[in-house]
């Protein structure tokens, strides 16, 4: 009876977990815009505002964001003389903004770091450095509790959201033009969203000469599956792992010279036996990939192979192979589910291979 008893409480935690990774998810998917756009407005890193968001409007979930569209839980202040409303916070009936959309509110949650004070240091914090705007929202007061910081930097992991500071920062670059990020990395629940990294990367930008890839338009490319891709242009992450998108014809050789990388380096964080020229539009990783993969499984797609999945999802190929207990040389099928993720293997049916036993 016990027994059945943990394993109802367990199960409710994981339905729980998940329903709660849903929203944040879906939230993402629906104020992500709003967030590059107000960071290419002003400066405030995108993640930071996602995150602060999520937290602090429960997903769009609370009380304050459903009646008074305010997402960021800014109180009134001295200077707000718009609408109000009252709910208990640190203090009891405190006052709170209210915003006639969620656009405004975080329109108001950049001019209410922009413009007081007490916040100008952020500022001068590079914008892809989110560890030192989550510490410096603190340090600056904006909330109470200690592990603030620490619950923003969770929540960018989590979600992945430095790609969207990076996606802005190329944008502003080019002018505002929009370079949406439409791949099949992961399955989150918007499915096939790009999962670009939160590590904070910088383009490089020292050597005189780099490395052509060959694209006339760099913001529009096409890879795996013979379906439409967007990547960022230069430096980007994918599940933590610094990465580029090369066109077929790229020296990887060149690549390597360029980022002061070994060959046999480079070779080996892409699981390439051998490959001096790009035989094709693809994924090079310019450090190693990661152990695990952001999300517990991927579904293979038609024509994915098991090199362009490890790729895709910033996963080490030998990892992957161990974690669905296949061989080198393996097959895949259209619809499989592979693990990216040590799991309870007993529980797990090995797929069939098609390599040598």
């Amino acid at each position: 009876m016990m027994k059945k008893i943990i394993f109802s409480v367990c199960l409710l935690v994981v339905v729980s977990v998940q329903a709660q990774k849903e929203k944040a998810q879906a939230y993402i998917e629906t104020y992500k815009e709003l967030a590059m756009t107000e960071m290419i407005r002003t400066g405030i890193p995108a993640s930071i505002t996602l995150a602060q968001g999520i937290l602090e409007s429960q997903s769009g979930e609370s009380d304050l964001a459903k009646t008074s569209n305010n997402h960021f839980g800014i109180k009134c202040k001295t200077e707000w003389t718009g609408a109000r409303t009252y709910h208990d916070d640190d203090e009891k009936a405190e006052c709170f903004r209210v915003y006639p959309t969620v656009e405004d509110s975080y329109k108001d949650h950049s001019e209410f770091l922009r413009n007081r004070p007490n916040y100008a240091f952020l500022f001068q914090i590079d914008p892809t450095d989110y560890d030192g705007w989550a510490k410096g929202l603190k340090k600056a007061g904006y909330a109470t509790s200690s592990t603030y910081p620490q619950k923003l930097m969770k929540v960018i992991h989590d979600y992945d959201l430095q790609q969207y500071s990076l996606l802005a920062m190329d944008r502003k670059k080019n002018g505002g033009a929009s370079n949406r990020v439409t791949t099949t990395l992961s399955q989150p629940a918007i499915e096939k969203s790009n999962q670009i990294s939160e590590t904070p990367v910088k383009e490089i930008t020292t050597v005189k000469e780099p490395v052509s890839t060959k694209t006339d338009n760099p913001e529009t490319v096409s890879i795996l599956n013979n379906k439409p891709v967007s990547y960022p242009q230069g430096v980007f992450t994918i599940n933590h792992s610094k990465v580029l998108f090369v066109q077929e014809g790229t020296s990887l050789l060149a690549l390597a010279n360029q980022f002061d990388i070994a060959f046999s380096k480079l070779l080996e964080y892409n699981d390439l036996s051998e490959m001096d020229i790009a035989d094709s539009d693809r994924l090079i990783f310019i450090e190693k990939k990661m152990k695990k993969g952001i999300n517990d499984f991927h579904l293979v797609q038609a024509g994915e192979t098991l090199h362009a999945i490890s790729q895709a999802e910033g996963l080490r190929l030998e990892n992957l192979l161990e974690y669905n207990r296949l061989s080198k040389g393996a097959t895949v099928a259209t619809g499989d589910k592979l693990y990216l993720k040590p799991m309870v293997f007993s529980t797990i049916q090995p797929l069939k291979s098609s390599s040598p036993k």
